[in-house]
C-alpha cells in the first residue's frame, strides 16, 4: 500500500530559502511541496485554498508575520499543522508562536534528517521542538520565581502600558518615590535592571498578558 505524501506549504520571504527547502523535499518520496508563500497573508490564503498537511512557517516576514498568520489560521479553523522554522530562538519569539498554535519550533540550522523527522511528527500532530528551544523552555520552568506583590504587579502592568513613574503614581494614588521603591523591588525579584527588561521578563513569565503588547 502506497503511503500518501505529506503535502507541504513553505512560507518564507526569502526565495533562496524556499528553493532550499523545495530541493530538500524533492528527493523525499513521502513529502510533496504543493505551494510557496512569501508572507503570512499568502500562507493563510494558500492554506485555505490548498489544504496542506504541514506549513513550514518563518516568523519575520513582510505584510503579515508568522505569529499573526498562525493565529489567523487557527481562527479560520485550518487543519494544517504549523512548524515554525526560523533563525530566532529568543523567549519573545518562541512563546508567542507556541501560544498562537504552532505544532513545532525549529531553527534554520536544523539538519535535513531532523527536519524530515519533524515534518512527519508534525503531520501526526506531535509537538516538535529543537533541542535549543526545548532546553530554554525547561530552564524557564525550573527557574525559581519570587512572587511579586499585588502592588508591584499593578505597577508592572502600568509600565508595560507605557506609563511613566509620575503617571503610575497618579493612577494608583501614590507618591512618585513610593512607585520608584516598588519598581526597585520588582527589578530585584525579576533579576533585571530597567523597565524594558522588567516588561520583557513579565511577558516571558506570564505575569503580563500578551494582549498588552
Amino acid at each position: 500500500m502506497t503511503e500518501t505524501p505529506i503535502r507541504i506549504l513553505i512560507a518564507d520571504d526569502h526565495p533562496i530559502v524556499r528553493d532550499g527547502f523545495r530541493g530538500m523535499f524533492a528527493t523525499e518520496p513521502h513529502c510533496e511541496v504543493i505551494a510557496e508563500a512569501a508572507n503570512g497573508a499568502e500562507a493563510v490564503a494558500m492554506a485555505q485554498a490548498l489544504h496542506p498537511d504541514v506549513i513550514l512557517m518563518d516568523l519575520r516576514m513582510p505584510v503579515m508575520g508568522g505569529v499573526e498568520a498562525i493565529r489567523e489560521l487557527a481562527r479560520k479553523g485550518a487543519a494544517a499543522r504549523v512548524l515554525v522554522i526560523t533563525t530566532y530562538d529568543t523567549d519573545q519569539d518562541v512563546r508567542p508562536a507556541i501560544e498562537a498554535g504552532a505544532t513545532g519550533y525549529l531553527l534554520k540550522d536544523t539538519g535535513r534528517d531532523e527536519l524530515l523527522r519533524a515534518v512527519r511528527a508534525a503531520a501526526r500532530g506531535e509537538a516538535v521542538l529543537s533541542p535549543a528551544v526545548a532546553n530554554r523552555m525547561m530552564s524557564q520552568l525550573r527557574a525559581p520565581r519570587e512572587q511579586l506583590s499585588d502592588r508591584e504587579l499593578e505597577i508592572l502592568k502600568l509600565i508595560a502600558d507605557g506609563a511613566s513613574n509620575k503617571e503610575a503614581a497618579k493612577q494608583l494614588f501614590l507618591s512618585e518615590a513610593t512607585v520608584k521603591t516598588h519598581l526597585l523591588r520588582l527589578y530585584a525579584k525579576l533579576g533585571v535592571n530597567d523597565r524594558a527588561a522588567a516588561v520583557a521578563t513579565g511577558f516571558r513569565r506570564g505575569l503580563l498578558d500578551l494582549e498588552q503588547r
